[in-house]
């Protein structure tokens, strides 16, 4: 079984007021939401399958977005397993006056793939193809080895 697309997912929203707190600043929820979104999306498409959330892992915030601000947030596969894939995000922030981007937040999305009747099923195996791809999926392995690791101590 072949993936059907390795290429990155990118989604773009724009920092409403609604989506802020009292300075102004993007509420995290709301980018965690998004992320999410962009990890299930980038999953989806990699193996055409649905799949849903088991983990979120090693998530950082790095810098606050703004009211105005557009928001960018692009996922990558990183990692397979036999029912799991774990998509890497990245959201970054710009500033519309001068389109500037920071990152804002990065995080790792364990992701299962499920039939309709919610039992895992099994998907396409990422291989990485370059360095930089074989370094991510070494992290990702050290996160989710870790992740059993508690699971099984629970």
């Amino acid at each position: 079984m072949e993936p059907y697309s390795t290429e990155p997912v990118t989604l773009i929203e724009e920092v409403f007021p609604q989506d802020t707190n009292s300075y102004n600043t993007l509420f995290g929820g709301r980018l965690l939401s998004l992320m999410d979104k962009t990890a299930g999306i980038t999953c989806s498409k990699f193996a055409h399958r649905e799949f849903v959330t088991i983990s979120i892992d090693t998530l950082e915030f790095k810098a606050p977005a703004r009211q105005g601000d557009l928001i960018e947030v692009t996922g990558r596969i990183v990692f397979t397993s036999m029912h799991t894939a774990c998509a890497k995000v990245t959201a970054e922030a710009m500033s519309k006056s001068d389109w500037t981007r920071k990152t804002i937040c990065e995080g790792y999305f364990f992701m299962v793939a499920i039939d309709n009747q919610m039992r895992p099923i099994p998907i396409p195996q990422f291989i990485p193809t370059n360095e930089s791809e074989i370094a991510e999926q070494e992290k990702a392995i050290e996160i989710r080895n870790h992740m059993l690791e508690l699971k099984n101590k629970s």
